[in-house]
């Protein structure tokens, strides 16, 4: 069944309703729970995602350590999807929904025509590109010049900001993950930055003050 175009229009409200049409022809909107792995490294791209509701969060692994790359927020998309989509390459990246997310999936088939013919869809990719460069690059210089504190305390301030949230409902299991260490570094790490009342460990989470 197509898509509604006063639909996707609510989301993407600078595409033109040419545009809008193709893509409620041919794409498809999905909901996908919290904590779901919506893209496996190695993947060939069918369809690029573009976050309508929701969070996700991209990753990268090396020597079996994982490294949170960036999120994914309402009228984004992952650019390293879009790279791999279009040039029918394997993904190098893997993705997991932060939250409850919906999800306007584009047929890679299509984008190759669609780019082209369509301005709007390059502006996006663009500032997409332009976005994703330069979070990869705090994070490197990141994992280079700062010491673990700083980027943990960095961490949980920008997920506080993307959710919304003061007390984030966190493990420091998944906090070693997503900053490619061990649980045991980032306990003892974090016992260090409520000593200096940056955060308050709770039995609900961890509260930023």
């Amino acid at each position: 069944m197509p898509l509604a175009v006063a639909e996707i229009k609510r989301y993407l409200p600078d595409f033109d309703n040419e545009l809008l049409e193709e893509i409620a022809n041919h794409g498809m909107i999905k909901e996908v729970p919290a904590g779901a792995e919506i893209l496996k490294e190695g993947q060939y791209i069918k369809a690029i995602p573009i976050v309508l509701e929701g969070l996700v969060k991209v990753f990268t692994r090396a020597e079996e350590k994982e490294l949170l790359l960036y999120y994914i927020g309402p009228a984004q998309s992952c650019i390293m999807s879009f790279s791999a989509g279009l040039s029918n390459t394997p993904s190098r990246i893997f993705a997991f929904t932060e939250d409850a997310s919906a999800l306007l999936l584009l047929p890679s088939d299509k984008l190759g025509r669609w780019i082209k013919q369509y301005p709007q869809i390059n502006e996006l990719f663009f500032q997409q590109y332009n976005l994703r460069y330069t979070e990869m690059l705090d994070t490197i210089n990141s994992l280079l010049f700062d010491k673990l504190d700083q980027r943990l305390y960095n961490y949980l301030l920008e997920k506080s900001k993307l959710k919304g949230e003061k007390i984030l409902d966190i493990r420091h299991k998944q906090i070693a993950g997503e900053l490619g260490t061990a649980r045991e570094v980032i306990t003892r790490v974090m016992k260090r930055l409520e000593q200096e009342g940056k955060v308050r460990q709770l039995p609900e989470g961890i509260q930023i003050i």
